[in-house]
């Protein structure tokens, strides 16, 4: 499921620059803060 995950955002993130390429500072940054927190709370 963790693969689908990453797999959709980057899907709605590249949709979403797309249209406002301004965004994507800000996607770009809450994307790798929730692959941070889903890192540390999926502990291998």
């Amino acid at each position: 499921m963790y693969i689908q995950f990453n797999a959709i955002l980057a899907l709605v993130i590249g949709i979403l620059i797309l249209l406002r390429p301004r965004l994507l500072n800000y996607l770009v940054a809450v994307y790798l803060i929730i692959i941070g927190i889903l890192g540390l709370f999926h502990r291998y």
